[in-house]
């Protein structure tokens, strides 16, 4: 008989396999196999919040083909994902199998390779009923607020909604920072730069007013600006002071959850979900020509900045050999990681540092390619040398007033000839200064004044909205991509570019949570519920217990707003149509229901007129010159089609334009990403252009 190893998908299953060998059969889960039904509750809130799961409704077969395959198995191993959510779904399947909670049959795999697999059988453990009643009481939670909250919101302001424990908390962070950009007012500042070119030089540099003989100054209107230049003309500038030095530049630390989807979302463009599905598919193993099934990076989910002893000694030793020893550092890093994160498991980093991203190309999708070399790239940098850069400041004064400049040069790249972190707000370029001394003459070639305003907040993208959940302690590093989702998908959120914007519905949703839950949108009360259920994990902190604390206040709470606001529901604008209602003469808008937005005649109930709502793009069909529209399919991916459907079968996953093609003149279609591009799409022709606008 051989053994049986249990994993949550196909792709790991197969990676797995390989390294096992003939003694063993490798199946997949599929994920959860039992789980609360969505039809009901669930919970029994009067016997201590005793959960009723269920077969998950498809997975009956599936169940029955484990039964079978355990039934001839002299041993079983439950190989489900390293983390809460895998623990418990190892602790379903031994509950469906029949199989005692405290026999060592759990293993782990930290990374899909020859040795991370060795090391995971030679291991097992009993299962971990701590971890299994964080994921429990985490599941709880989030099912009493969203089938407790959801049926309330839905009754007051629109059928449909849905409310969540995180979700709505994200929805209010980005909704807070919208409404300090509109209470913004901007404030006029001046100032003054200068162009200096030193005597005997034909290079010239760039210096700022910084202070005059009262210290450092502030412009605050045109006329103080003016009297500013007055003051400079014709005056001789006198360099008083240079400061030359030596600064050193440190690499950021390897990747973990939300920072590999913030720096994926800022430097390739990638959605947070596109990131982690790509990401999935690295550490359950990619076929690798000459290899097999490999898989290519540890495990993505984690808030630890641990590195193990092994990968520092294969990755110092590539860097040696690629680069020099010059480019290592004095002393292996290692870096902390935060307070509160869980460090059962490393850092995210190639499970094969050897394994270079250009090695495995030809055997990687794009994203996948992409993904791994940012991985790769990380991680090596990170245990490169410093880099050296000299720096020289410089007062140059002119009666009174004093400019200042500031440059260096990179005297030794280090881990920057890999890879630099990007950020949310681009740091100010700073150059190389010229040969510089101290009481040198220099020649004032340009003197200009720039009128500012001070600028609000900037509105939230995915990597800073993932990056402040994460300050926050709202969530944990799984839970990120699918809040995304959520509120982007239920419309209380649009992108537009890279910005997350509120919807009316979520400024609406947002503000009568705040009024009659504030609990549940209070960033401080989530933060330590995150905080309890950690504790629960750690085994100091009972879980009936927390939701018991949690469920009593809320109850009251809901009750309390039910009676406030019976009869009340809170009107959401509808957008007017240029549709005449053809049965009442009215003018149509547009409504949301269950499936959708759809056109209905707004004197329902006595005229019940309903149309399918379209979405123009403002672009005529290229064939027949009908309007263009914006259509999905059921995976909900955009694509474009002609209204005059199916007369005309005009369609194209690239939005078209009115621009023309300056070659051959046919339409330009914008190809989106992280760089968007104009083309023509015109056999033979393959003009392209940088798009104006940004990837939406």
């Amino acid at each position: 008989m051989s053994d049986l190893v249990i994993v949550e998908s196909p792709a790991k299953a197969k990676t797995i396999k390989k390294y096992l060998g003939s003694g063993y059969e490798v199946v997949a889960s599929m994920g959860h196999v039992r789980d609360l039904p969505k039809s009901r509750l669930s919970v029994d809130i009067k016997k201590n919040f005793a959960p009723k799961y269920e077969i998950i409704k498809g997975k009956e077969k599936l169940v029955d083909d484990l039964k079978s395959a355990a039934e001839k198995s002299e041993h079983i191993y439950l190989a489900t994902d390293p983390d809460r959510e895998g623990e418990a779904i190892s602790w379903h399947l031994a509950y469906i199998l029949g199989l005692p909670t405290d026999e060592t049959n759990r293993v782990e795999f930290n990374e899909i390779t020859k040795s991370g697999v060795t090391n995971g059988m030679s291991n097992p453990r009993s299962i971990n009923i701590d971890l299994v009643n964080a994921q429990q009481a985490r599941r709880i939670l989030d099912r009493l607020v969203g089938y407790k909250l959801s049926p309330f919101i839905s009754q007051k302001i629109r059928r449909g909604l849905s409310a969540g424990r995180v979700q709505s908390v994200a929805v209010r962070i980005i909704v807070d920072r919208e409404e300090e950009i509109r209470k913004f007012k901007p404030e006029e500042y001046w100032s003054i730069d200068a162009k200096f070119i030193p005597k005997g030089s034909r290079k010239s540099f760039s210096a700022s007013l910084y202070s005059d003989e009262n210290g450092k100054i502030k412009i605050t209107n045109g006329e103080q600006a003016d009297k500013i230049e007055a003051d400079l003309q014709n005056a001789e500038y006198v360099i008083t002071k240079v400061k030359n030095g030596t600064r050193k530049k440190s690499p950021a630390p390897p990747f973990i959850t939300s920072t590999l989807q913030q720096e994926a979302s800022r430097k390739l463009g990638f959605q947070s979900r596109r990131t982690m599905k790509v990401a999935q598919e690295l550490y359950e193993g990619v076929d690798i020509e000459g290899m097999g099934a490999t898989g290519l990076i540890t495990y993505m989910r984690t808030d630890s900045l641990r590195i193990s002893n092994v990968a520092i000694e294969e990755v110092t030793e590539y860097i040696k050999n690629s680069y020099g020893e010059k480019f290592l550092p004095p002393k292996p890093r290692f870096f902390k990681s935060r307070s509160n994160a869980q460090d059962g498991h490393e850092a995210i980093r190639p499970s094969m540092p050897s394994l270079t991203p250009d090695s495995v190309k030809a055997s990687l999708t794009s994203d996948q390619y992409k993904l791994y070399k940012l991985i790769w790239n990380r991680f090596t940098a990170s245990q490169m040398a410093d880099c050296i850069q000299k720096t020289t400041q410089a007062d140059i004064v002119a009666n009174g007033y004093t400019f200042k400049a500031s440059g260096y040069r990179v005297d030794f790249e280090g881990f920057t000839t890999l890879y630099v972190e990007s950020k949310d707000v681009e740091e100010e370029k700073t150059t190389q200064l010229p040969p510089l001394e101290k009481d040198m003459i220099v020649r004032c070639k340009e003197l200009k004044k720039n009128q500012h305003f001070t600028q609000p907040p900037a509105r939230y993208t995915e990597a800073s909205l993932i990056k402040a959940l994460e300050e926050y302690g709202i969530g944990r590093p799984s839970t990120y991509a699918a809040t995304i989702t959520t509120i982007t998908s239920h419309e209380y959120v649009k992108r537009e570019g890279k910005s997350l914007v509120p919807t009316e519905l979520g400024e609406v949703t947002t503000n009568l949570m705040k009024e009659r839950f504030p609990k549940i949108v209070n960033v401080k009360f989530t933060n330590q519920m995150e905080e309890d259920l950690d504790k629960v994990e750690k085994g100091t902190e009972e879980w009936h217990a927390l939701l018991d604390n949690f469920y009593g206040d809320f109850d009251k709470t809901l009750k309390k707003a039910k009676a406030d606001m019976e009869g009340v529901k809170l009107h959401l604008k509808e957008d007017e149509t240029d549709i005449i209602c053809d049965k009442c003469g009215r003018q149509m808008v547009v409504k949301v229901g269950r499936y959708g937005k759809f056109i209905a005649c707004p004197g329902y109930p006595e005229c019940k007129n309903i149309i399918k709502y379209v979405e123009k793009t403002g672009v005529k069909c290229p064939k027949c010159g009908g309007d263009v529209i914006i259509k999905r399919t059921k995976t909900k991916r955009i694509f474009y089609g002609c209204s005059n459907y199916p007369e005309c079968d005009f369609v194209s996953w690239n939005e078209p334009t009115n621009e023309k093609c300056p070659q051959c003149g046919g339409i330009l279609f914008k190809k989106k990403g992280k760089k968007p591009t104009l083309f023509c799409a015109t056999e033979g022709c393959g003009y392209t252009k940088t798009a104006d606008t940004d990837d939406k």
